[in-house]
This record gives C-alpha cells, structure tokens and sequence, in this order.
C-alpha cells in the first residue's frame, strides 16, 4: 500500500509511468556474450560496497605509528600509518580481510571482464559507426579502470606496492623534459616522497571512480539511445532487436547474474588467499622481496620493461633514458590505436554506412589477424613479468628465458595472427563449416591468392 502510494506521488509529478513502461519494453538479445559488459558493471558495484567498508578503516599516511595489533611479528614496531592500518584491517576488523580481499579479486575481475566485452566488440565489428562513440568510452573506462587498480594496490605501502611505485617512478621520470614535473605532482618530491599515498588515495576512492560511474552512465545512454547491437538470425534486421523483454525475462537473468559475479568475487574472498601485505612486510627503499609482480592488468607493462634492450638515445640534446620506449610508448601507442581503430577500419574499407547487425569474426580476415596477434603479444608481455618465477620453477636460467620471450614475441605473434588469417578465409569461403568441422583440403581457400597462383602455375607445369 505505501508502495503503491509513493509511485503515485512520483507519477503524478514526474511523469515517470511511460517513461518506465518504455524501459520495461525494451527488448534485448539473448547471446550470452553480451552479458560480459554486466560482470563489469556488477563487479564494479562490489569494488564500491567493498571500498565503503575498507574507507572505513584505512589511513591514507605514510607518517609512522606504533603498530599494537594481532599480528605478533609486527607487533611494537614502528610502520607507516597506510601499512600498519592494513595489517589492522587484515587481523583484527571483524570481517576486514574477507573485504579486503574481495575488494582485490573484483577490480581484477573488473578489468578482465572489461577486456573481454571489447574483445567481443572488437572481433564483431561492434564498434562500426553509429558505436564508434560507445567504443572510445569503453576504452577510457578500460583506462581508467587500469589506473585506479593500480592506484589501490600501491596504497598499502607494503614492501611490494613500494616497489611497483619505485618502478612507475622510474617510468614516469624517464619521459624527457616534463618527466621531473610529472614526478613532482605524483610524488610530491623525489621518491617515495611524503604524498603519493594521500594522492594516490584521493585519487583512487573519489576521482577516478567519479569518472568510471559517469562514463558507465554514458554508456549505458548511448545503448539505450542507439539500441542494442545483434548477430544475424531469423527474422533479425537493421531496423529491430529480437530477444527478451526487459521485464521479467532479461531483469531476473541480470539480478541472477548480479548473485552469481558476487558469489564468485566473495567466495575467491573467503578462499583464495591474495596480496598477503603481513609477509611482505613494510616498504623499505633499500628493501627487495622476490617473486615480485604486479596485477595482470599492468603486468604487460612490467614485461615489456623485462625483455625490452636497455637502449637510451639523445633527441634534440634530451636523453631518452631506458624505460621510456618500453613503459611509456608501447603503452601509449596501444592505448591511442585501440581509440582510433574504427577509424582505421573505416578508411581501409570504405565503410562508412550504419550497422546494427554484427558480424561473424571470419567475415574479416585481416581484423581477427590483427587481434589475434595483439592477444599473443601481450600475453606474451605478461608472461615476460612472471619470468623469475617460470626461472625458478622450471630451474633454468632466467637470463636464457629472457632472451627465449625476446625472441617468441617477435615471432610467435605474427605466426599466430597468419594462422587466423589463412582460417578465417577458409570458414568464410566455406560458410557451411566450423572450425571443428573444417578439413585439411579447406585451408587452400584461406592462403594468399599469390602463394594459391603460384601453386596452380606449378600444378600446370607439372602435368605439362
């Protein structure tokens, strides 16, 4: 009854009755691949509850306290406040590590779940125009999503999180010219500096998830505005949507999704131990622990700083130390293609017509080349970052596995990409086939009209 009473006192002044019948109307498709961007969105949603309850109990300060908590090891010593808080959070909050390491597995979570719903776009041409404009939000929502997790894992102030800034530091004073200023501003002074935590933390819990909220709510506008995208069927069409309902069919499976991706993130919580700051004891400059990586998401950079040479060069009198080519160009030249691939495409193929349908991936060669081969190469970056690890456990030296990654991801790259080139010609000259079903005598369709030429011309002359 005071249900009903309050939608009427909302209607009645706002007008709100057609507006959500419209919204329950709207018709969204059924393939599970769409549901990709909803574990980012819901993952998103536990980093926030999560993030409340640790705000709660943190201190954003390097300035030294007694640490008087559970943990006997640490016990008496003299930590930053940011460290010792979190040891507090682990050992004595009632429910505290359970939040903290829910809070690590959903921004991992996150990410990946961000990385797969553009991989899905990517490789279906969802990006076409008119969605080229949701393209670029996704890719800044991928960016900021980067940041802001590696913002939250350098908070601590434990001996790993330090040494991940000392490298950042690293990387960011390489840039020539503006590099010292850059510094400044991050770290308030040379490294580790009296400020990076306080920045990093407002920076981490207000900033930047501000923006993330609001490109998400750009983003779902821009779906609602544009209609959502589908792949090609029955009775489907550039002009309509064939699915589900948004209410009840799509509600119910989304909310069982919002169970199942909170499930997940607080059982990996509960049972998968992560970022154990207690062991790695506090941050000390002077101070190394081994094996040390960083999150999946920004260990590409760490791999690429790995197997990259140590060239340094001088342009017009500046040094370019080491770092810049492998943890400021390729990062920034990735990031600055992904933005303007629709672009690219479009110029390459003259497409510049309207598309609600997407395509099957084989339907264009060259582009699942060119993500297959990104796929590989930073795959390969990121296995690079655990090198010390693979070393170790497979007892071999690290300095012959290093050059092993040099060489494979200049290699295995390119092999990878010309496979799924000569495969995906195949499955589109043989629409009838899947991959499973294709046969060796199939793959002569997907080789390059030279080598299949030459093949012929040697064919003729044989039997001449």
């Amino acid at each position: 009854m005071i249900g009903r009473r309050v939608v009427r006192f909302a209607d009645e002044r706002l007008r709100l009755a057609q507006i959500v019948r419209k919204g329950m109307a709207k018709v969204f498709p059924d393939h599970w691949s769409f549901m990709l961007g909803e574990i980012a969105l819901y993952s998103f949603l536990v980093l926030v509850l999560t993030g409340v309850y640790l705000s709660l109990f943190f201190e954003p300060s390097t300035g030294e306290r007694l640490y008087t908590g559970s943990f006997e090891p640490l016990n008496g010593e003299m930590l930053s406040a940011a460290f010792a808080s979190t040891v507090e959070l682990s050992w004595d909050v009632r429910g505290g590590l359970l939040m903290r390491q829910a809070h690590h597995w959903a921004a991992l979570i996150f990410v990946a779940a961000i990385v797969a719903h553009l991989s899905r776009i990517f490789f279906t041409g969802a990006f076409r125009k008119p969605r080229d404009i949701n393209w670029v939000v996704g890719t800044t929502l991928l960016l900021l999503a980067v940041f802001n997790g590696f913002a939250g894992y350098s908070l601590p102030d434990d001996l790993l999180s330090g040494s991940g800034l000392r490298i950042a530091s690293a990387i960011v004073l390489s840039v020539p010219v503006i590099g010292s200023w850059m510094q400044f501003v991050l770290f308030g002074g040379e490294f580790p500096g009296n400020d990076v935590i306080e920045r990093l933390y407002a920076a981490h819990i207000l900033l930047v998830p501000g923006a993330i909220a609001l490109l998400i709510g750009v983003h779902l506008t821009i779906l609602i505005r544009q209609k959502h995208s589908q792949f090609r069927g029955p009775g489907r069409g550039e002009r309509n949507v064939v699915g589900s309902r948004m209410w009840p069919d799509y509600a119910f499976r989304s909310i069982a999704l919002l169970c199942a991706v909170a499930a997940v993130v607080f059982g990996l919580g509960g049972f998968a131990q992560i970022n154990p700051v207690w062991l790695w004891g506090p941050f000390e400059p002077s101070h190394v622990t081994t094996p040390a990586q960083p999150d999946w998401y920004v260990g590409w950079v760490e791999g690429a700083l790995r197997l990259f040479p140590p060239v340094e060069f001088t342009v017009f009198g500046h040094l370019v130390p080491a770092p810049f080519i492998p943890g400021v160009l390729i990062p920034a030249v990735t990031f600055l293609v992904i933005y303007c691939w629709p672009w690219l495409e479009r110029r390459f193929t003259k497409d510049a017509v309207h598309h609600h349908q997407l395509d099957r991936p084989r339907e264009h060669p060259f582009r699942i080349a060119v993500g297959v081969w990104a796929l590989w190469f930073y795959g390969l970056l990121l296995i690079a970052a655990a090198d010390d690890i693979i070393a170790a456990e497979l007892r071999i030296p690290v300095f012959d596995l290093v050059r092993l990654l040099q060489v494979a991801v200049l290699i295995l790259p390119l092999l990878a990409a010309f496979i799924a080139y000569v495969l995906a010609r195949a499955l589109r000259a043989h629409p009838e086939h899947r991959l499973t079903t294709m046969r060796w005598q199939h793959l002569g369709a997907g080789l390059p009209r030279r080598r299949r030429r030459h093949a012929s011309a040697s064919v003729r002359r044989s039997t001449e």
